[in-house]
């Protein structure tokens, strides 16, 4: 089966992410490059005085999957603990309000939306005003892929992108069951037992690809094409663990991979390096933080 045949088959069912389906769709090849711009420039904007550590994660993961450069917008509170912490990324501290959360996108801030290969809004970040406003800045100012995740995961925020005028750029959506009932206004349960049809459906309304996260894990492109993932394991139900997905889809997005298969190998690495880590410690307690280091051996097959 040739690379555009498994990326771009079309159909009613859905095609299960397997090892032939991703050989046969192969990632941009890195060897070509000469340095790290080559691989791209990944931005994450989020986090806040209370949840510092969710962009570090995502952070981290966007690398693991082999992005060239890494920058983080995050609350300036939280930005020097973030420069120690990451000494791989350039940090942009923004203007926080009362509550600790970013309060908008500065002009620094605004410049790396433009020139990045792919950025990620919302990791660590509540769902409130100031984070749907900052989203949108994001939406309003990207030229490349953008992965909406966690607080930015907002109707408002999906509206503005489908006002967009320009071309070129694609969205990625990660939610869970709770966050795509949220969206829809409707119960998780409805969600769960039409997860298929949701998904498929809304990533035709809305012109994104969407990820909708759970045991199993349905990817839906605008046209219709829908893929599924049932591998993984129960621990990748952890706290931060969405933040290194919406990190390594970033990353992979940022090395050239078209929004569709990033999200697909995206989920697909993320499911193994889960599998992995249950082999090593059990079923439950590993954490998020050690998902990213799983990568790289994963990405090339070892």
């Amino acid at each position: 089966m040739s690379a555009q045949r498994a990326g771009r088959a079309e159909g009613s069912a859905a095609r299960r992410i397997t090892p032939a389906l991703l050989k046969a769709w192969p990632l941009p090849d890195p060897g070509g490059g000469s340095s790290k711009e080559d691989r791209g420039r990944v931005l994450v904007v989020g986090g806040s005085r209370q949840l510092p550590g969710a962009v570090l994660l995502t952070g981290i993961a966007a690398l693991r999957a082999g992005a060239g450069k890494l920058q983080v917008a995050t609350v300036a509170d939280a930005a020097m603990s973030l420069v120690m912490s990451l000494p791989e990324a350039r940090v942009i501290g923004l203007p926080g309000g009362r509550t600790g959360a970013i309060r908008d996108l500065d002009a620094d801030a605004t410049r790396s939306v433009q020139n990045a290969d792919a950025v990620v809004v919302g990791p660590g970040m509540e769902r409130s005003t100031a984070t749907q406003r900052v989203a949108r800045a994001v939406i309003a100012d990207a030229r490349a892929t953008i992965v909406l995740d966690a607080g930015a995961l907002d109707a408002s925020t999906v509206a503005a992108f489908r006002r967009r005028r320009s071309t070129g750029v694609a969205m990625v959506m990660t939610p869970h069951v709770g966050e795509m009932a949220s969206l829809l206004e409707t119960d998780e349960d409805t969600v769960r037992a039409n997860a298929e049809a949701i998904a498929r459906e809304y990533a035709r309304a809305w012109n994104v690809v969407l990820v909708l996260k759970g045991p199993t894990t349905w990817i839906a492109a605008p046209d219709g094409r829908l893929w599924v993932n049932t591998a993984g394991s129960v621990g990748l139900g952890t706290s931060g663990s969405g933040d290194v997905l919406a990190g390594v889809i970033a990353g992979l997005a940022a090395r050239g991979a078209g929004a569709e298969q990033a999200a697909v190998w995206g989920v697909s690495l993320h499911a193994r390096a889960g599998a992995r880590l249950t082999r090593r410690h059990g079923q439950v307690g590993f954490l998020a933080r050690e998902i990213s280091g799983e990568i790289p051996a994963l990405m090339h097959g070892l």
